[in-house]
Parts: structure tokens; sequence; C-alpha cells
């Protein structure tokens, strides 16, 4: 299929083939039939992209920064490599839709194939949506006018936080497609409306729709004209749906409100906010959050969960509804909106068109109608062949195209000399760019052909957490060499069944712990080789903050941050110590306050068969320019520190005193290197199984022990 991608890197907008994404539990599989390209959002998206490289920093101030702090902790090399990464990526443009349901996912009510909803697809022939943010059509409305669905609820999720009554009168700043919309709404409610802007056009599109209008571009003074239409005593709202970088549009609106007026802010703009405009008249100014509740919540998107309406009335799929049943009954008219219409293969014109100098409002995309055989095969396909295969080197295929797989494993299999032979992704964009970028000779959507693949050797697993265990198991069973990005799996019952699993294969298991393959840490063991007694370690891991709602941090999908990732510090213990972890003791920072307890920020104890003793600090509450991880050990005397796989010293260790690197070396390469030689070489699993599975297990104990659970 197709779909429309821009690159963060030059700005440049292309019609992309791409493999059909999946539909997933809680989402609808959705054919398009038209979609609205957002004026506002896509054109700052694409100008962003267009800018150059200084550019860009002076947009993101609060992005130079972090990536200041990552070149003191983590060198400029590193840094560089992260960046350019991230700006590599491409972006899925495209959040108004209309289209026709072909699938229905696993516990979604209310909706059949060959319904016509509007949603917040991309623009692409084919999409995987979240069903809480899809609504059915009515039969009265047009494809191209369900496709401003999602402009709608977003005026009208602003209106709702203004929570005007009849007779009011309220100022709408900026007429664009949001702001038109927002004054027929308004208009709707019995409020009597004022449209400001600069552009005649959409003041007299304002204006139609039954609004007094200002034109800013004469030289008009708008407090002045908000002050005469609300006849002398201040308006009672103002709903800011303009774009730009000033902070003027607030203190206009702060100066023309009346008292204990209301100002939302739907668009962006500056927010040099000026406490004497509101303390005076005890203003009240709230940010609009998309189409309304429910937007940004996984449980409400992820899980389909929707809140009861006895206590939120409306949500965003709500919002959506209420927009078509105004469509539907001639109080919304959003055709007089549309200004031009493209065809999908048309789209970079489109973008250019909206990014240029020539006035534009709304621009509709039109899609192909499958109506042949062949087309709707071509439609429907899971799999975009990339380059011809090449036999010869241990073939992997990867499961998983996020920015870790990308980043660092696609490229460390590439450099061992791995055959790449197919990368699956969920909505296929991630999976066509990685499979172009590093060679893969197709991409796909469908998993289940990844695993039966014949031409595969081994399968990496690079997907969340919870998958993790049953993915593994599933290519163990199907003969294949699995490297499963950490963790193992979330649960005791789930190590035992890949335990069972890898036993009966002839394929071989490996985790990525990278960390025990760094040269640094590879020398802190051959060094430890020659130390008597018992060793202590000493790991400080500076995690840095995740929010308690990231999808790490849900027990069910990510298992916590210290299932997650604190098992990468179990590995690398037991590996330096050379010995089983016979007893641990966890305790979580906070317990005692009665905070809210995550195990990001805990203290873990391990106890080794030969006497040796590891403590790992792994804390989120720190500051970002202090180095992610430091390791120092103490034996035979002598002290060795490792600081964030960069410099590692040793004090008073005979015959050692440091080794540097010009930059981070986690030991990604290596690791990807050692497993690609065992299965040329037909030898065993770089880790052995025993060792993998015991540190499964001591990680997920303790994750359960910090979360609280039994």
């Amino acid at each position: 299929m197709k779909q429309i991608l821009q690159s963060f890197a030059n700005g440049k907008t292309t019609v992309a083939d791409v493999p059909r994404p999946a539909v997933r539990p809680a989402q609808l599989l959705l054919r398009t039939r038209a979609t609205l390209i957002s004026a506002g959002t896509e054109r700052m998206l694409v100008e962003f992209g267009r800018a150059n490289l200084l550019d860009k920093a002076r947009q993101q101030p609060e992005r130079v920064k972090m990536v200041l702090d990552k070149v003191k902790t983590d060198g400029l090399a590193t840094t560089l490599a992260a960046v350019a990464n991230k700006l590599d990526q491409p972006l899925a443009l495209g959040y108004c839709h209309v289209g026709e349901v072909v699938e229905v996912g696993r516990g979604v009510e209310g909706f059949a194939p060959g319904d016509r909803v509007a949603s917040n697809g991309k623009h692409a022939e084919m999409v995987s949506v979240p069903s809480t943010l899809c609504a059915l059509v009515p039969d009265g409305v047009s494809d191209n006018e369900a496709a401003f669905t999602v402009i709608g609820a977003i005026a009208l999720q602003g209106i709702r936080m203004v929570q005007p009554s009849l007779g009011e009168a309220v100022v709408v700043t900026g007429l664009g497609l949001i702001g038109l919309i927002t004054v027929q709404l308004l208009r709707a409610h019995g409020c009597r409306v004022l449209g400001l802007d600069f552009d005649p056009a959409k003041l007299a599109l304002a204006r139609a729709c039954g609004a007094e209008v200002i034109d800013l571009s004469q030289g008009a003074d708008p407090v002045a004209a908000g002050m005469a239409f609300s006849r002398g005593r201040g308006v009672d709202a103002v709903i800011i749906t303009a774009s730009t970088k000033s902070s003027e549009p607030v203190h206009q609106a702060a100066l023309m409100c009346r008292k204990r007026g209301r100002i939302v802010l739907v668009g962006v703009t500056g927010l040099d906010l000026r406490r004497d405009d509101f303390y005076q008249k005890e203003l009240s100014f709230s940010v609009s959050c998309a189409y309304g509740p429910g937007r940004y919540d996984s449980m409400y998107e992820d899980k389909g969960i929707d809140y009861p309406v006895g206590f939120v009335r409306w949500t965003a799929q709500r919002n959506f509804e209420a927009v078509l049943d105004m469509m539907a009954d001639g109080r919304l008219r959003v055709a007089p909106l549309i200004s031009h219409r493209f065809s999908l293969d048309e789209a970079p014109a489109a973008y250019d068109l909206i990014a240029g100098r020539q006035p534009s409002l709304g621009v509709v995309l039109s899609y192909p109608r499958a109506e042949v055989p062949e087309a709707r095969e071509a439609l429907s396909s899971t799999v975009v062949t990339l380059k011809s295969p090449t036999p010869g080197a241990p073939a992997v295929s990867f499961v998983g195209a996020g920015n870790y797989a990308t980043a660092m494993l696609a490229p460390a299999f590439k450099a061992a000399g791995a055959r790449l032979r197919t990368i699956a992704s969920a909505t296929g964009v991630s999976g066509v760019h990685a499979g172009r970028k590093f060679g893969f000779e197709e991409t796909t959507t469908d998993t289940a052909r990844v695993l039966s693949d014949d031409a595969t050797d081994a399968v990496a697993i690079v997907t969340r957490h919870d998958s993790h265990a049953s993915l593994t198991c599933e290519a163990l069973r199907a003969g294949k060499h699995v490297f499963v990005e950490k963790p193992l799996a979330l649960t005791a019952a789930d190590v035992d069944r890949v335990a069972d699993a890898a036993r009966a294969s002839s394929g071989m298991l490996m985790v990525g712990f990278n960390r025990r393959f760094a040269p640094h840490v590879q020398t802190m063991h051959r060094l430890l080789k020659g130390a008597v007694g018992p060793k202590t370690f000493i790991m400080t891991v500076n995690a840095g903050d995740i929010p308690a709602s990231h999808w790490t941090q849900d027990p069910e999908v990510g298992g916590g941050r210290f299932i997650g990732e604190g098992c990468h510090f179990v590995d690398v213990l037991r590996f330096l110590a050379g010995a089983p972890i016979v007893d641990t003791a966890a305790t979580a920072v906070g317990r005692a306050s009665g905070a809210q307890i995550l195990d990001d920020k805990s203290t873990v104890t391990l106890a080794f068969a030969d006497g040796s003793m590891g403590t790992i600090h792994y804390l989120a509450h720190g500051h970002k320019s202090f180095p992610k991880e430091r390791l120092e050990v103490f034996a035979s005397g002598g002290i060795l520190q490792l600081d964030n796989y960069r410099v590692l010293t040793g004090y008073g260790w005979p015959g050692f005193r440091s080794q540097r690197l010009w930059r981070q070396d986690k030991g990604q390469h290596a690791c990807a290197r050692a497993f690609v030689d065992a299965m040329a070489s037909g030898g065993p699993s770089p880790i052995p199984l025993d060792e993998l599975l015991e540190v499964a297990r001591v990680t997920i104990g303790i994750g359960h022990r910090l979360r609280g659970v039994q």
C-alpha cells in the first residue's frame, strides 16, 4: 500500500510503498476513502523538517540542552550518532481520516466490516487505529466532509473548556480551519462571535458563518474591537486558534476580557504571560488538549477502555460523534472550507502548497478504490520486497523496528556479517525505513511470516517486553536461533515456559546482555580472574525519570523498570563474579513516606556463592548531566572503576592503570558478533542457558518485591 512519509532530516515528503498494518486488539483496520491535511500542524512539521540543523536547534532549545548533557556523559561521537538516527526516522503524517472497516480487532464492539468511520488515522491507503478514536459516519455526510471530524473535535473540545452560555460574546483569534469551525460551533451554542484574522478570504468565510469580523491586516486594534463588540463590558471568553511564536494574542485576550473571563488556547502561541493581566480581572487560562478526554491515555487508546459516560460525558470519541451529528443536520458546514483537492500520488505537491505562499485552507486527499482483484491484493499485502536475497551468511530476521532496533541492533548485526532477511513492524513505516537503510531483503507487518520463514536462521526479538516470552517460545519451537532483547520474560511462569522451549529446541537462545561484551567489562573480567577472595561490586545507575504512565512502568506491558532494564546490571555482576547468585535483598526508596512506589528508585543487594557481594543503586531522581552508569569493584587490595563505558581506571591494581575509549562502547557490536559467530560455527550460545534463566528469575523476583507484588 502507499503512505505519506516526511523526513525530519530534510523535510522531503514522499509517497512510499509500505506493507499494510496488522490489526491489533482494541483497534480497527480501515481502508482509506479520504484524508484532510491539517494546514496548521502539518505545515509546522514540514517547515521544521526543511529547516537547517541550526534552525532546528533554535526551535527546540530544550532538546539542545539534552544533547549537550549527553555529550558530557556519553561523548561527542555517541551523541551525534544518536541525533542523526533520530532525525533520520521518517514521520508518518496525518490525523484526519475517513475510511471503511476491513477488520475488527479483538475486544472491539460496535463496529463491523463495511462500516464507514471517521478516525485519527494517517495519510495511508490502510490504517489500524484505536476503536475509541473512531466514530460511525452518518449516511448524509460525504467522505470529504467526514475527513474534517478530528479538526472539528479539536474545536469542540476548546469550546467545552470555555463552557459558553446562550448569548455570551466570544472572540475567536485566528480563522484557519479550527478557527472557522469554532465560529460555527459557537454560533450553534447561541453565542455572539467576533473573528480576528489577517486574511480577508478567511474573514469572509467567518462572516458567512454568522460572525462579526475584524481585519487585523488593516491595522485594527483587536482590544478596542473586542470591547466595542461586548458593548464596553469586556468579552466573556476568547478562544485562541492562531499559530504564532508571539505572546501578544494571549495578552490581547486578557485585555479584552471582562472580569472573570475565560481564555482557552487551542492553537500554538508564545506563553510569556503577564501576571497583572490575569490578577486584576481574576481571569482563567486553559490549554485545550487535542480531541478530548482519552487522547494520549494508553488505557483508553491502546486497551480500548472507555470512560463511564456518567462521569466523563464528552470523550474524544463522543466529541467525534457530536461533530458528525452536526454535519449531518447542517449546523456545521465544512464543504466551503475545502480549498484544494489532490490525489494520494500528488501528495508532495499538496505539501508544497501548504508550505508555500499560495493561499490554501482545507486540502483534501482522495484515494484510489480497489475495484479489481489485483489492486485489492496489492492494497492488502503485508510484505514489501526491498532487495533480492543474498544467501550465504546466517540469515537474521527482526521482529520489531523501534529506536533500539534501528539505532543499535540492526547496524550491529550488519557489521557482524549477518544476512539481514526480514524486518517486521506493527505499522510498516519503521520497517520500510530500517529495511532500506540496513539492507534487509523484505519488510512485513506479519510476525507469523517471520517465524515460519525457511530462509530465516535466527530471529531477533525487539518488541515490547510483554511479548518477549511468547515470541521466544514460538521461534524456538520453529527451530530458529533466538536473540531476544532483554528482558527474557516478565513472570517466573514465563521463564519456565522459555526454559522448556529452549531445551527442546535445536536453536540456541541468547539475551541481549550487551554490557558483559563491552571492552572495558571484558578487561575487568580478565583482571578479576587473578583476584584472591570475595569481590565487592557497587553499581550506580543514574537511570533518569520516566513518567509512571509510560509503558515500561506498566507491570503487564513493560514489567517495571527494574525487570525491564535492571536485568542488565544483575547480569553484568553475575558475569564478573563468575558465581551463582544465592541470595538477594531489595528496598524501594520512598516506601516509608507513603509515596507511590515504583521500582526505579531502589537499592538491590546480590550475594554470590563464592562470598562476593554486589549492590545496585538504580535511581531515577538524579540529574542527566551525571553519567548514567558507574561500576566500582573492590578486590585483592585494589579497585577498578568503570565510568559510563568510556574510561576504566585501576587504583592499586598490579599491572593496570587505565583504559580509555574515544567513544562509549556498551558492547552491542561485540554481543551481536558473538551470536552470529556461534550460529556460523554451530557452537553454543555465548551466554550459557542456565545463566540466562538464573538472571531472569532473580531479576523478576527483585522487581516484584520492589513493587510489593506477592
